[in-house]
């Protein structure tokens, strides 16, 4: 029996559809799983003078100082608030590690291309630009959010952008 190119799924095409899913307030957001390094408990960073306000500061993380940036602030999503269940969530995006401030991380989500919607276009906190979609499983929606994209914009000032 021979099988096509088409009927086998790569490792890598279905973590392509696997976003961790993470709260900021009240609303639920995805990002790719292919970007997140690791997971770490919230600890407060060293602040660098003249950094903006949503950069919390950097941390040393095994020899490597990484830029945080609170995603509650960049959103204006309120006050953050740092408990037991604040955690950073460790990106390497285009080589360079930036840490991500969120209220909480859920689970790992795969989606179906019939289960993520375009974004609509309206005004809100978060320009829809790096936005992928809304992603649909039973009764919940995420917020799915293209991080390089957005870790990479004019901005934020972390990351160069990436050579079109």
């Amino acid at each position: 029996m021979q099988t096509t190119a088409t009927a086998v799924e790569t490792a890598d095409d279905i973590a392509a559809r696997e976003f961790l899913a993470f709260t900021l307030g009240k609303e639920e957001y995805g990002i790719h799983i292919l970007k997140v390094q690791e997971l770490r408990g919230y600890e407060e960073p060293t602040r660098i003078a003249n950094a903006p306000d949503f950069i919390k500061g950097v941390v040393n993380l095994r020899g490597i100082i990484v830029p945080i940036v609170d995603m509650r602030i960049k959103f204006n999503l309120g006050t953050p608030t740092y408990d037991q269940f604040t955690v950073v969530i460790i990106l390497n995006i285009n080589g360079r590690v930036v840490g991500m401030v969120v209220d909480s991380v859920s689970d790992v989500i795969t989606l179906n291309a019939d289960q993520v919607k375009p974004a609509p276009e309206m005004g809100t906190a978060l320009n829809t630009d790096y936005l992928i979609g809304l992603g649909t499983v039973d009764q919940r929606m995420l917020i799915l959010v293209d991080i390089d994209r957005l870790m990479s914009s004019a901005e934020m000032g972390l990351i160069d952008a990436v050579a079109a």
